[in-house]
C-alpha cells in the first residue's frame, strides 16, 4: 500500500514537471535518472539516494515554480485570498501555516493532495515537547528555549484563530495540535525563495536529508576573520572548473529565475546507492531540535554554553553568543580571550588587551588559572546534573529494547531511576508490564518516548563536550608541567 502511494505521488510529481533528468525533456517518471526515494535507517530515515554516480555541482533535481506551495499559489483560491487580505497583521509564516491547514482541509480537491498525503503525521520539534520531555533536557538553556518555542506556537495559533474560523476550517484543523503540526511542517520543510520570507513547500525537494557544513576554517581559531566566527555556510560555492560559467551558483541550489524552477545540485561526489544530502545551514544540535526535530550524533557546529561570571562578559567586548565550547571540547577563540582578560587585574587589562584579542597567552600563570577554572566549572556542571553519562547511556540502550522486562533490566543498573518512574507513572505503565509485551504502546506514549530519547541524546552530547573540555584543559596544564 505504501509503495502504491509513493508511486502515485511520484507520477503526480512528474506530471507537474518535477524531474531529476539532467536534460529539459524529463522522463515520464519524476525520479529515475539521478535519484530514488530510499530508506536510510541510520541517517535520517526516508531520503533520496543516488541511482548513478553523481558529480559535485551537477544538477540533480528541478521543481518548477508551478509545483511549489507558497502563499501566492494558495491565494489563487479567491476564497482564502479575500480572508488573508483581512488579516494582514499576521506574519508571512503564520499566513503560510493557515494556507497549509486550508489545503489539508480541502482533501482530494486540493491540487497538492498527493503531496500533502506524504507529509509526516508527527514531528519532534521543541514546540511539541511536553513538560516531561522538556525537563528531560536537564540544561537550563535548553529548557528555556523549549518553553519559548511552545509559548510562541500557542501565541501565533491564538492570533490566527479568527482567520481560521472565518475560513470555516474543520474542527480538527482549528485545534492547537493541528496548528503545531503545520508549524512544524513549515519550520522543518520550507525552502528559501527570494519573493516570500515565509519560504515554500517543495514537493520531492523536501525529501533531502540534512548534511551539516564542515568544520570552522582554522583562520577563525587563529584570530583571523574573527567577525565570521561560524562554520562554512549553506552558500559555499562549487568549484569553478565544474560549473564553468555558473561559478557563482550555490552547491545546494535555490530558485533560479531563468529556469523558473527550484534547482538542486549535488554538494559532493556521490556513488550509486549513496544518500544524497542537502545543507540547510549551520545549526547546533539544540537548533536542529528546535526547527527540524532531529539532532546529529556528530555535529561539527555544535556549541556548549556554560555559566560565566558577569565580570567575564564585562571584561571584554565579545558577544555572549561567541563565548562557547566547541563540539570537540575546545573553548572558542572569544571565550579564551575573554577569560584571559577576566583573569588579569583590571588595571593591567588595557596593556595586555592587544595580546588577548590576537589570541595570545598572557602569561603561564594566567593560562594555568583559566584552565583550572574552566575544568572546575565543567566538573561542577556535570556533578549537578540529575543523571550521569553512564546512566544516560544505559537509558538509551533500554529505550531500544522491545519488551518491558529487558527495559527494566537495563534501568536497574542505573544509579538514579527517578526519571524512569516519572515516565512510567505519567503513562500509567508503572505496574503494567503488558504495555511493552502483549500490546503496542499507545501513539501518545510512543511519541513521548521518541522525544524523551531525543532529549537524552541531546543532554548526553552536552555532557560529553564538557568531558572533552576537561581533557583539553588537562592537556594544557600538563604542558606547563613538562
Amino acid at each position: 500500500m505504501e509503495q502504491q502511494k509513493l508511486e502515485s505521488f511520484l507520477t503526480w510529481a512528474a506530471q507537474l514537471g518535477i524531474t531529476d533528468s539532467p536534460t529539459t525533456n524529463h522522463p515520464h517518471h519524476s525520479l529515475s535518472s539521478s535519484l530514488s526515494v530510499s530508506h536510510f535507517p541510520h541517517s535520517g530515515g526516508r531520503g533520496l539516494g543516488a541511482v548513478r554516480d553523481l558529480r559535485k555541482g551537477e544538477m540533480i533535481l528541478r521543481v518548477p515554480k508551478s509545483a511549489l506551495m507558497t502563499r501566492d499559489s494558495v491565494r489563487e483560491d479567491k476564497n482564502i485570498c479575500f480572508f488573508l487580505n483581512k488579516h494582514s497583521s499576521l506574519t508571512p509564516t503564520q499566513m503560510l501555516t493557515v494556507c497549509l491547514l486550508y489545503e489539508m482541509g480541502k482533501g482530494k480537491t486540493s491540487r497538492w493532495h498527493p503531496y500533502l498525503m506524504h507529509l509526516p503525521r508527527s514531528y519532534d520539534i521543541l514546540a511539541m515537547f511536553g513538560e516531561f520531555e522538556k525537563h528531560a533536557l536537564q540544561v537550563d538553556e535548553a529548557v528555556w528555549v523549549t518553553e519559548k518555542a511552545v509559548l510562541k506556537a500557542k501565541s501565533e495559533w491564538k492570533e490566527a484563530h479568527a482567520l481560521m474560523e472565518e475560513l470555516q476550517l474543520k474542527p480538527q484543523f482549528l485545534k492547537f495540535k493541528a496548528w503545531v503540526w503545520a508549524t512544524a511542517t513549515i519550520s522543518s520543510r520550507t525552502l528559501h525563495i527570494p519573493w516570500d520570507e515565509a519560504g515554500c513547500l517543495c514537493p520531492v525537494g523536501d525529501l533531502f536529508n540534512y548534511d551539516a557544513p564542515g568544520e570552522e576554517p582554522c583562520g577563525v581559531e587563529d584570530g583571523e576573520n574573527l567577525l565570521s566566527n561560524s562554520s562554512t555556510d549553506v552558500t559555499d560555492l562549487v568549484d569553478a572548473e565544474q560549473l564553468d560559467s555558473h561559478s557563482q551558483r550555490l552547491t545546494d541550489g535555490g530558485f533560479e529565475q531563468d529556469a523558473n524552477a527550484y534547482c538542486f545540485y549535488a554538494r559532493a561526489h556521490y556513488k550509486k546507492g549513496d544518500q544524497v544530502l542537502l545543507c540547510y545551514g549551520t545549526y547546533t544540535n539544540l537548533e536542529l531540535l528546535e526547527h527540524y526535530g532531529f539532532l546529529l550524533r556528530e555535529n561539527p557546529n555544535d556549541k556548549v554554553f556554560i555559566p560565566l561570571d558577569p565580570a567575564v562578559y564585562s571584561s571584554s567586548s565579545w558577544s555572549k553568543e561567541s563565548l562557547f565550547i566547541h563540539h570537540n571540547g575546545k573553548p572558542s577563540f572569544a571565550l579564551l580571550a575573554a577569560l584571559r582578560l577576566w583573569a588579569t587585574p583590571q588595571n593591567k587589562r588595557r596593556s595586555v588587551g592587544q595580546l588577548a584579542y590576537s589570541g595570545s597567552q598572557l602569561s603561564p600563570e594566567n593560562e594555568i588559572f583559566i584552565m583550572k577554572w574552566l575544568s572546575k566549572t565543567c566538573h561542577a556542571i556535570l556533578k549537578n546534573m540529575p543523571t550521569c553519562i553512564e546512566d544516560d547511556n544505559l537509558l538509551l540502550k533500554a529505550m531500544d529494547c522491545q519488551d518491558f522486562y529487558t527495559f527494566m533490566d537495563f534501568t536497574k543498573l542505573m544509579s538514579s531511576k527517578d526519571e524512569i518512574y516519572t515516565f512510567l507513572e505519567a503513562h500509567n505503565m508503572k505496574d503494567d508490564a503488558l504495555s511493552f509485551t502483549d500490546k503496542l504502546l499507545s501513539t501518545k506514549t510512543r511519541r513521548s518516548m521518541d522525544r524523551w530519547k531525543l532529549a537524552v541524546q541531546w543532554r548526553l552530547r552536552y555532557k560529553k563536550v564538557l568531558v572533552f573540555c576537561i581533557s583539553f584543559c588537562n592537556e594544557i596544564l600538563d604542558s606547563f608541567m613538562n
